[in-house]
């Protein structure tokens, strides 16, 4: 009998511990577009929190000797553009990167390195990686001409946890 009550509570811990891994396993499944299950959903309204981005800004770091300069906009309700150019002429656009909200998800779906939001409000917005990326990302304005950059990535095997921050200033050049 003794024999038979501990064979049971030994099936019984292993179906128990199959189910939670079951349980563990699928909370950080992906689904057919790369993103992870249950991740936060977004509406057209959640992004016009994000207005405050829209505009041309000069960006500096603590890691870089000269400035860098990008445009944000909302090309419509739902896809901000964000366009990198060469220099404060503004003159050549030298990469575009389209975040749009497909599904109740805020990410940019092409190209290698991919990233989805999953914190929204009126003054920040909080971007993990979704595919051929490391770091987070989180947008922090500051003010209605500044905000900041703030870039994470996770320790390694061969290197411990940093961050980059980014002071975003709005600028105007003599193009514009």
């Amino acid at each position: 009998m003794l024999k038979r009550a501990q064979s049971l509570l030994f099936i019984a811990a292993i179906i128990s511990s199959a189910a939670l891994f079951n349980i563990t396993g699928c909370a950080g499944a992906k689904t057919a577009n790369g993103m992870q299950e249950g991740q936060t959903r977004f509406t057209a309204a959640d992004l016009k929190k994000l207005r405050w981005i829209e505009g041309t800004w000069r960006g500096m770091g603590d890691q870089i000797d000269k400035p860098f300069f990008e445009r944000y906009h909302f090309e419509n309700d739902t896809t901000l553009v964000v366009e990198s150019f060469s220099d404060e002429t503004l003159s050549k656009v030298t990469e575009v990167t389209r975040y749009e909200l497909r599904d109740g998800k805020f990410a940019n779906w092409d190209g290698g390195a991919r990233w989805a939001a999953t914190r929204i409000d009126d003054s920040s917005a909080t971007f993990e990686p979704v595919a051929g990326a490391r770091n987070s990302f989180r947008w922090m304005k500051q003010s209605s001409n500044t905000w900041n950059a703030m870039l994470t990535w996770p320790a390694t095997d061969t290197s411990p946890a940093k961050q980059r921050i980014y002071q975003m200033e709005r600028f105007r050049s003599s193009q514009q």
